[in-house]
């Protein structure tokens, strides 16, 4: 079911608090920081070129999206890396999710972007078919101990 009326908007003092209460299942824990703990993770490396923003379905925040803007330094240097992305668990399995990616994908197209990178780390109930399904590949890359995919970006 496609979810058309998903959007991203920045993260201010009016709704932060209400993205920071957004969560996964318990099963999904270990594949992903919190919301809370991603912000901090940003405010602490700004050399990564953070870019964070919250995802909406109409007026509601459903779930957070960051990405490494284009580092100048480190292994994804000049290249678009999706750091944390969740929906929280009221609102998965109903196009959010996929919506939110086609919208990035689009922002880093629009920047000049080729390639969307991101990882991983492999267990019960990773994430891997949920990329898959999006047309994520292997890169055959391993980050600390984390999977790398990349989803190429074919000109439009």
């Amino acid at each position: 079911m496609r979810s058309p009326h998903v959007h991203l908007r920045e993260i201010t003092d009016d709704n932060r608090d209400a993205v920071r209460a957004l969560r996964v299942r318990r099963d999904q824990k270990q594949f992903v920081a919190s919301v809370s703990k991603s912000l901090k993770e940003a405010a602490k490396t700004p050399e990564d070129h953070p870019w964070f923003r919250a995802v909406y379905r109409d007026d509601e925040p459903v779930g957070f999206v960051m990405l490494a803007w284009r580092p100048p330094g480190g292994p994804y240097r000049g290249r678009h890396f999706l750091w944390r992305f969740l929906v929280d668990k009221r609102h998965q399995r109903r196009g959010v999710g996929r919506e939110a990616l086609a919208q990035v994908v689009a922002l880093v197209r629009a920047d000049g972007g080729t390639e969307l990178l991101t990882s991983y780390e492999p267990g019960d109930g990773e994430p891997w078919p949920f990329y898959r399904k999006l047309g994520f590949e292997p890169t055959g890359d391993i980050d600390d101990g984390e999977i790398v995919l990349r989803l190429t970006l074919p000109d439009e």
